[in-house]
């Protein structure tokens, strides 16, 4: 009997949404009476970031600061269609038609600005501090703040913008039933490595390096605090977590969390993390769906190392001690 050491390797890919009538999602963009910006939505943040990354992308499309723009995502009888936060289709939706809205609310701003200073609106450019300035002139400038009073008290403009995402429809081969169900993939490769302790089948994951490919980190921060969750997320669906450990009998499954096994701040891997950047053509600032993906490829490649170390396949989730060893079993008596 013996602690035996295995490797594992596991490559995925996934897609950024979905096809199903087109995949729309709607955004509006207004400005306050003093040039804050109102993002509304029906997408819903579930804790991954999206009103982060939409306030990020409005600002970076109107050209104001990111403390200048709200995200409201309220609901869908008060805010613009959404398809749902699934699919992964989040940043990569809600985004492209943010950047829409944005840029129609943007060219009212200018039009304003550009009354205001006498000059043509085509002239203008935002210096991303809040002011608009003349090309080639910018000791000639007049504040977004001052443009917005303006617009709501003066020139009767209303600063605001509608978008819309729409994917191009695909629709299946009638001979082959070929499609193209996405327009843009996300992919990632993990290399695990675990101790398995042959005599009780205990599986310790000791390191767990990912690689993975999403488009364009539009906040490095928050792509690798989520990627480093869904790889111990991955790790937690390989080895712990279950419902009916004897499906499809129900009996000693967990009725409360108190009961449902998921690993501890000990039992979780040292875990390494490469983001690799190679931009979607149709993705808002090259961005693709990270959201799902992260907590897919550790599952095989631990089911792999497994497999790697003692040299039994587990084909049934999560790969538990009592499964190994009854493995084992089988695997000495053929």
């Amino acid at each position: 009997m013996a602690i035996r050491r295995g490797r594992g390797v596991a490559a995925i890919n996934y897609p950024t949404g979905m096809n199903l009538g087109g995949d729309p999602t709607q955004a509006l963009v207004h400005s306050t009476p003093t040039g804050n910006f109102m993002v509304t939505l029906s997408s819903v943040d579930l804790g991954q970031g999206m009103k982060q990354i939409m306030a990020q992308i409005c600002a970076e499309t109107i050209g104001v600061p990111t403390d200048r723009v709200v995200v409201d995502t309220a609901d869908t009888d008060t805010g613009p269609h959404c398809m749902g936060t699934f699919a992964s289709r989040g940043t990569h939706r809600a985004g492209n038609a943010v950047i829409q809205a944005a840029r129609e609310a943007r060219q009212v701003m200018l039009e304003v600005a550009a009354e205001e200073l006498e000059v043509n609106a085509s002239d203008l450019d935002t210096d991303g501090q809040g002011n608009i300035l003349v090309k080639g002139a910018p000791q000639r400038s007049i504040s977004i703040f001052d443009v917005a009073l303006s617009a709501h008290f003066k020139r009767g403009r209303s600063i605001s913008g509608r978008g819309m995402f729409l994917i191009p429809r695909s629709y299946p081969d009638k001979e082959t039933g070929a499609m193209k169900p996405s327009t843009c993939y996300a992919h990632a490769c993990t290399v695990a490595e675990v101790e398995v302790d042959d005599e009780t089948g205990e599986v310790t994951v000791l390191t767990v390096k990912n690689v993975f490919e999403i488009g364009r980190a539009l906040n490095p921060k928050m792509v690798e605090q989520q990627l480093v969750g869904g790889s111990w997320m991955g790790i937690s669906h390989a080895l712990y977590e279950t419902t009916e450990p004897y499906y499809p009998d129900r009996d000693h499954g967990g009725t409360d969390f108190n009961q449902y096994l998921m690993p501890g701040p000990g039992d979780l891997a040292q875990t390494e993390i490469i983001v690799l950047e190679r931009p979607s053509a149709d993705g808002p600032f090259g961005a693709k769906g990270p959201g799902e993906m992260c907590a897919n490829p550790q599952i095989p490649a631990v089911a792999n190392a497994v497999f790697d170390a003692v040299g039994v396949r587990i084909d049934t989730l999560p790969i538990t001690p009592e499964r190994i060893l009854r493995a084992l079993k089988a695997q000495a008596s053929n």
